[in-house]
């Protein structure tokens, strides 16, 4: 859930400052500056993708994709001119993306593309030779999604229509393996709704590094239960209708099948007899030519890792791992050379760490070690022997890059106080360094592996020496502990001409969910919106609750079968220290937040009503019951089993005790958070005869972007709400 929703989502409209120059005299941000004008924004070296010979980046320069060299940063020759892609009448085609085959020779070229969900499109499919400049389709007979070379180049699998094809580009021949694939019941080579959601994945297939396996997954979804949204603007709504399966219903059927090229048949892997279970992640296992499948079952307390043999579908367990509350599933798992050892990370030590583990029984390794956190691992790089990483080192608010042998000794190579990201080539020779904090728009730059700046390519100086004219405030870092003495990181925006004696209206910025952070000492778009609201006297503060992230797995899992409880309790515990610090005074406490955090607001002004008088919920989850169940179960177990644990936080259950300002605002195409949830809100509400306001934004799903000006409008009328009810 968290992952894409709205806090993510809007650093992309707050992308800060300006670039041209500026009177001495500060300037007044407004919405028209930060979601009209677009002059506020950092720079960026575009897009950077690395070439596997370890020496070379490409990058699209206007209407040219060049080679750079990574040592000089000087152009070595170019890919293609784009405007020598065209269809066959000629016309110019328009790429949204590209791949290139592992020889270069050909380009996969994305056009046209069309959401299904939100993280999910099919599109137009080209292929465009670089040697003769001549493009052909890469299928007839309706869009494709996910198309993808094979390791050799001479194959393209793409999913159309529910079933998994392969096009041999060598004979111009596409073959069909999957037929019986259909909407809302049969899934090849993708996911269903859920599982892209919360698994976050939609390529539901894995070429095999010698090419001659595809292994892929099939989903039957006929006894998932449908769910429909009305689609407007036509004199009669069309009912959109998908699969989404809440908390305690059916899931899909999943299994696993590997097509071999050598017979043309497919083999089913034998994951168990038991189908209400997960398989949320497959992989191969180097070049030995056996399978890596993770099998998670309903509740998401026990992980295990199988290896099969794709020309008999059996397979044997080669890790497992349970959970006193669950296990949540992330993408590092990497094999090492030879498929028989694997890197992984848990939490099983009370901190998310990495381990080797062997596939042949031998004792496991774990590689880093202390009371921190692994955020991710980038890569192994088998000359060096060498794990590279991305850590919450130093702080939960900071992230370093980071080395480890497989010894467990381990470096920081890029670890200035901020955010550090990295993109490394395939031959982990170079990394694309990203580096902010709180208050400096990002600095891009070329590094070698030990971490050492080669060169810039962007610092935004011109964009960070504007700051002062438009009146940016820093975001300032503070802790406080709360009176069950847990210590609670937090930032703070003071408002514009602030004097220490005075008190001012504060709004409180929140998401809150598990794993999640709103407190990090990077960039984050420049918090503009709230930028402007401490123009306008408003004092902005977010403060990451019990349950959020990189604080270890206590702290992280305490919320457990309670979701909304400890969340509450300590933005409750936030209003307190406000006052008590002389900040706020009650009653101009305001509270904002999206999707989970529009949960956290809704509990806030009901169970929280005498600290909180003013509040936005948007997109809100109201009952636990209405969510979707990989994501509500991995934290609240099943419905049947906690129903309490359901019911005492659910916003909808105190809405008697609403006493401030409410505004509900919510999507009526919410594929993720249903609208149902502020109906249902909006209902209790009406019944307990509490007064509030409400904003509904036609065919809009979670993001609320949906149509001419919505964004616009969406925040003009936050805007006002705030200033009407919280600073005046």
């Amino acid at each position: 859930m968290y992952k894409t929703t709205f806090h993510w989502l809007v650093a992309t409209f707050w992308l800060i400052i300006i670039s041209q120059p500026v009177s001495a005299q500060t300037k007044e941000l407004s919405l028209d500056v930060i979601f009209k004008s677009r002059v506020l924004r950092a720079k960026s070296p575009g897009t950077l993708i690395p070439l596997s010979d370890g020496l070379h980046y490409i990058k699209k320069d206007r209407d040219t994709l060049w080679k750079y060299e990574y040592s000089t940063g000087k152009k070595d020759g170019f890919i293609c001119v784009f405007s020598d892609i065209k269809d066959n009448e000629g016309k110019i085609l328009d790429p949204d993306d590209f791949t290139l085959s592992s020889d270069g020779s050909n380009m996969l070229i994305t056009t046209a593309p069309e959401a299904i969900y939100r993280h999910s499109t099919k599109a137009d499919y080209y292929i465009f030779n670089v040697h003769n400049k001549t493009t052909q389709r890469l299928s007839e007979g309706g869009k494709q999604r996910l198309a993808e070379f094979s390791p050799d180049g001479k194959k393209v699998a793409f999913i159309r229509d529910n079933n998994l094809f392969v096009k041999d580009l060598t004979h111009d021949v596409e073959t069909a393996l999957t037929h019986d694939g259909q909407i809302n019941q049969i899934i090849y080579g993708t996911t269903d709704w859920v599982y892209e959601e919360e698994f976050s994945f939609t390529k539901g297939f894995q070429w095999s590094p010698d090419g001659r396996w595809l292994a892929y997954y099939r989903f039957d979804e006929s006894k998932v239960k449908e769910f429909s949204m009305p689609m407007y603007g036509n004199l009669y709504p069309e009912e959109y209708r998908y699969k989404y399966p809440t908390a305690g219903e059916d899931n899909s059927v999943v299994d696993i099948w590997v097509y071999d090229f050598l017979t043309g048949k497919s083999m089913k892997m034998n994951t168990g007899s038991e189908n209400d279970q997960y398989l949320p992640r497959m992989l191969w296992a180097d070049n030995s030519g056996w399978l890596a499948v993770q099998r998670l079952n309903r509740l998401q307390n026990h992980l295990e890792i199988l290896l099969f043999d794709p020309s008999t579908g059996n397979g044997r367990v080669v890790y497992e791992e349970q959970n006193k509350w669950y296990i949540e599933i992330t993408d590092d798992m990497n094999f090492l050379p030879g498929g028989k050892q694997f890197l992984i990370t848990s939490q099983k030590s009370g901190y998310n760490h990495i381990y080797l583990i062997s596939t042949e029984g031998k004792p496991e390794k774990q590689l880093t070690k202390g009371s921190w956190e692994v955020e991710q691992i980038l890569g192994y790089s088998a000359s060096r022997n060498m794990v590279y990483f991305k850590a919450a080192y130093s702080s939960p608010l900071h992230r370093e890059i980071c080395s480890v042998d497989l010894k467990g000794r381990m470096k920081v190579i890029a670890g200035m106080p901020g955010t550090n990201n990295a993109l490394f080539d395939p031959t982990f020779k170079w990394f694309l360094k990203t580096w902010s904090d709180a208050n400096t728009p990002p600095v891009y730059s070329i590094c070698d592996a030990n971490g050492k700046e080669i060169r810039k390519l962007e610092d935004n100086t011109s964009l960070k020496a504007q700051m002062e004219e438009w009146g940016i405030q820093p975001r300032e870092f503070f802790t406080f502990k709360t009176e069950q003495g847990v210590e609670l990181n937090g930032w703070m925006i003071k408002p514009a001409n602030y004097q220490p004696d005075k008190t001012y209206p504060v709004l409180v910025y929140l998401y809150g969910g598990p794993g999640s952070q709103t407190v990090t000492n990077s960039w984050g778009g420049g918090q503009l919106w709230y930028q402007m609201l401490a123009q306008k006297g408003i004092w902005v503060v977010s403060v990451d609750n019990r349950g959020t992230g990189f604080r270890g797995e206590e702290f992280r899992k305490m919320t457990y079968g309670q979701l909304g409880k400890y969340e509450t309790e300590d933005q409750i515990e936030l209003a307190k220290y406000l006052i008590h610090r002389g900040i706020a005074e009650p009653g101009k406490i305001g509270i904002f937040g999206w999707s989970y955090g529009g949960f956290m607001t809704s509990l806030c002004m009901t169970k929280g009503a005498e600290f909180f008088n003013v509040g936005i919920a948007v997109a809100p989850v109201t009952n636990w019951r209405f969510y979707d169940n990989i994501y509500t179960e991995r934290y609240m177990g099943l419905p049947k089993d906690n129903p309490s644990g359901y019911d005492d936080n659910s916003p909808i259950n105190h809405v008697d005790k609403l006493k401030g300002k409410f505004l509900l605002i919510h999507g009526t195409a919410d594929d993720n958070v249903h609208f149902q949830n502020s109906v249902e809100m909006v209902t209790a509400l009406i019944n307990a005869n509490k007064q509030f306001q409400t904003m509904y934004y036609p065919n809009s799903n979670h993001g609320i972007y949906t149509g001419r000006n919505t964004t616009y409008h969406l925040y003009t009328l936050m805007t006002q709400f705030l200033l009407d009810h919280l600073s005046k």
